[in-house]
């Protein structure tokens, strides 16, 4: 019976040494897995900082944009208040001159302007309105707006309307 008890103490011995070993592997990955979720939670740190960043980035780019188009906004209201002002005294400056013109004495101020005759319309439509321009003055223009999304949707809208119109023709 001595060797039933050696061997079941051997048994329980290899039973014990494997169960030590299970627990020590057992910590071991648990210790393993603590690393990894400590590594997990570092990056995610990094990443929200990384975030928090760039947002900071963004936020100074939108800033800086902002403010240069307020400076550009600014530049344009001075540059229209000069021009206003370059209009405004052109225009008295050519009210003073057509003044002086009407007030001058004209050898020959009794002869009709050319192609009136003698006809009292034709003269009355061509001394009235007129007034002389300034030198640098020129006719109204129109400014064309530089999006040319406008231009393809004004064109988009005419096609549009001819093709309804050629087919109310067609019916």
């Amino acid at each position: 019976m001595s060797e039933d008890t050696d061997k079941s103490s051997a048994v329980a011995t290899g039973a014990q040494a494997e169960r030590a070993d299970a627990v020590a592997r057992a910590a071991e990955l648990r210790e393993e897995l603590a690393a990894t979720d400590a590594r997990r939670a570092e990056e995610e740190e990094a990443k929200a900082e990384n975030a928090i960043a760039e947002a900071q980035e963004d936020e100074s780019r939108k800033e800086r944009k902002r403010r240069e188009a307020e400076e550009r906004r600014d530049a344009a209201t001075a540059e229209a208040a000069r021009a206003r002002e370059e209009a405004d005294r052109a225009a008295a400056a050519a009210r003073e001159s057509a003044a002086a013109v009407r007030g001058a004495t004209v050898s020959g101020g009794a002869v009709a302007a050319p192609g009136t005759g003698d006809d009292p319309k034709a003269a009355a439509s061509a001394s009235g309105g007129w007034s002389p321009r300034p030198a640098g003055a020129t006719s109204a223009t129109v400014e064309v707006p530089e999006k040319p999304e406008l231009f393809v949707a004004a064109a988009f809208a005419g096609a549009f309307l001819f093709a309804r119109i050629l087919r109310k023709i067609a019916e």
